[in-house]
């Protein structure tokens, strides 16, 4: 990181967007467990390790971490994914409480499905039940979000309404995502 800011300045906003799926049950082998756990989880926490001192020292900076709408509601097919994007959601929480008051902004964005690379091939996925966002209609919510300080960016509205749902009623929430399990195909 000194090397960063030596030849560029400070960091202003730090984005973490380091991202991987995985499919499976928790009998997916340890190593792809930890390989997704590094990636979706640990690569944000790196970053952030690096960057926050300088940040606390000048008393201002952005943290952007990238989840997903899987972190926020889980993720029919893939305990790996589920998991550990409900673990970034909760690590950009913990800094915005640590950190918020001492100048550091935190946003957390929480998408269904963006056509990258990591959703080809998949176009009919269960992410995209709202269908696939392009990442030029995403980067214009993101933008918008920042310059609101908004914490959790959601560019596909419909994620609110089933956040909402899941609150308000777990068990009822947890019944529907069973029966949009069932629309996927049941797990082995």
């Amino acid at each position: 990181m000194a090397t960063v800011e030596l030849d560029y300045g400070h960091i202003d906003r730090l984005c973490n967007n380091a991202g991987t799926n995985g499919h499976g049950r928790p009998e997916v082998p340890d190593e792809k467990w930890q390989r997704i756990w590094e990636i979706n989880v640990m690569a944000h926490f790196y970053a952030a390790r690096a960057a926050l001192p300088a940040m606390l020292n000048r008393g201002e900076g952005y943290v952007l971490n990238t989840a997903s709408a899987a972190g926020l509601l889980s993720q029919v097919g893939s305990a790996p994914y589920a998991v550990t994007k409900h673990a970034a959601v909760g690590f950009a929480e913990w800094l915005s409480i640590t950190y918020g008051d001492r100048g550091v902004k935190v946003s957390c964005l929480c998408p269904q499905t963006v056509r990258t690379a990591m959703t080809a091939g998949n176009p009919n996925g269960v992410a995209s039940i709202n269908g696939m966002m392009e990442p030029e209609l995403l980067c214009d919510s993101v933008v918008e979000a920042l310059r609101e300080e908004t914490f959790l960016i959601l560019p596909h509205p419909d994620v609110l309404t089933y956040m909402l749902r899941k609150t308000g009623g777990y068990d009822r929430w947890l019944k529907g995502m069973r029966r949009l399990q069932e629309g996927y195909g049941k797990p082995d």
